[in-house]
């Protein structure tokens, strides 16, 4: 796609927008691109990569954009369009003033920042990780954390081996990859539009990033049980479990939207699964789950959190977030937790997960529900890994890091109701 001058104007209309950070920065690009129908899929690709490179970047470009020809603004879009898009295609459509600052801060070594600057980190998310990881690793965590994540997807056992959407997506000239640890993974190099291949069309594969496939393995179904996805979203790991099931058993999809709900109903028609219930739930206490009170044999609870395991595909996230909504989270994570363990039976498990990589939603929930729990006792998420073959060093959770395991930040507990 060859850059020009209107795009630049665009990038930067629709990045003082964003950066407004009134809502997501997904949903207020989509509307900006449904205004401006006329921009073709490869100039929309161009603009967007750029303005995520800006919230990626946001405290270095803004301390590089304090000074230069134009506009603050002006200049925070030339830096995200020359992350993205490199200097020399930015040379015809720039002014003198500009490609001279350009090129200077090209120059710049990013180590002669200061660490704050260059980890691009809110100084509270710098503060709850730097407990964690000693400066050098903190240092890779937040460099994977500021770059984009491959495109994941699952083979559908079901319909296909992995080796078959292998085979499928090289025919279509896509290069692919197994995953290095999820047994139906598949890695895609670049982003190719994926939804008119015949494999996407026939149910074969599903969009889901590795961390996603592994915390489904952790849950460890089995035919014919009866399980309970309780926050289940669009129900990307709703089909992965009713996968692992082989369709047998029954799976319950719970979430209180329902707009998330009709989201699953074309993908779960692609599937191939006749074991999924979609239920909508009012809230966490609602009637239809007290039915089911000690009846579950496993439950995953993928709790609502602050997201911030997925900066790589929202980095609008660590800039929305703060301390204060973190706070607000961890009671409510708590009560959804505590009611979803009414519906495991006697030796029945219970799986808490997060897309967060704070231990105050993670590790601190989790122990706060052993404490008012006592029938509950935690069981170490390696052993469970061990059992499902998947070969991932982990201790009593499943900790899941960019920088380590090139998956999203992920969180899970499998936590057993004693017999």
């Amino acid at each position: 796609m060859r850059l020009h001058g209107f795009l630049i104007g665009q990038t930067e209309t629709l990045l003082a927008e964003v950066l407004k950070l009134t809502g997501p920065a997904d949903a207020t690009t989509s509307r900006f691109f449904r205004a401006h129908p006329k921009l073709g899929h490869g100039e929309r690709g161009v603009i967007a990569e750029a303005v995520f490179a800006v919230l990626r970047r946001r405290m270095e470009f803004a301390h590089l954009a304090e000074s230069g020809a134009g506009s603050p603004a002006r200049r925070m879009a030339l830096l995200g369009l020359m992350q993205t898009a490199g200097r020399n295609a930015l040379k015809p459509f720039v002014t003198e003033q500009e490609l001279s600052w350009l090129e200077h801060v090209s120059k710049i070594d990013p180590e002669s920042l200061p660490l704050r600057i260059r980890l691009n980190l809110p100084d509270w998310i710098y503060q709850a990780l730097a407990k964690r990881f000693e400066a050098a690793e903190l240092a890779q965590l937040a460099a994977a954390l500021n770059y984009p994540a491959p495109l994941d997807l699952r083979a559908n056992p079901i319909k296909a081996s992995r080796e078959d959407v292998l085979n499928a997506l090289s025919k279509a000239g896509i290069e692919a990859g197994e995953t290095p640890f999820a047994p139906f993974g598949v890695r895609v190099v670049g982003k190719p539009p994926l939804t008119k291949l015949d494999a996407f069309q026939h149910g074969w594969v599903e969009v889901q990033d590795e961390g996603s496939q592994l915390l489904c393995s952790l849950v460890a179904p089995k035919r014919g049980e009866m399980i309970v996805d309780f926050c289940a979203g669009a129900g990307g790991k709703t089909l992965a479990l009713g996968a692992a099931m082989r369709s047998t058993g029954r799976l319950y999809a719970f979430d209180i939207s329902e707009r998330r709900l009709a989201k699953l109903k074309p993908r779960l028609a692609r599937s191939g699964l006749s074991n999924v219930n979609p239920v909508l739930i009012d809230s966490e206490h609602d009637a239809k789950i007290k039915r089911l009170a000690g009846k579950i044999d496993r439950v995953l609870v993928d709790a609502p959190c602050s997201g911030l395991g997925t900066l790589r595909r929202n980095p609008d996230l660590k800039w929305r977030q703060s301390p204060e909504s973190v706070a607000e989270l961890a009671p409510k994570q708590l009560s959804i937790l505590a009611s979803a363990s009414r519906l495991v039976k006697k030796g029945g498990r219970l799986v808490y997960a997060t897309c967060s990589i704070l231990e105050a939603e993670n590790e601190a929930v989790v122990q706060q529900f052993l404490a008012d729990h006592p029938d509950f006792a935690l069981v170490p998420a390696r052993d469970v890994l061990a059992e499902q073959r998947i070969e991932l060093e982990m201790g009593d959770y499943l900790s899941l890091w960019p920088h380590r395991h090139a998956t999203d930040g992920f969180f899970a507990a499998v936590l057993e109701r004693q017999s």
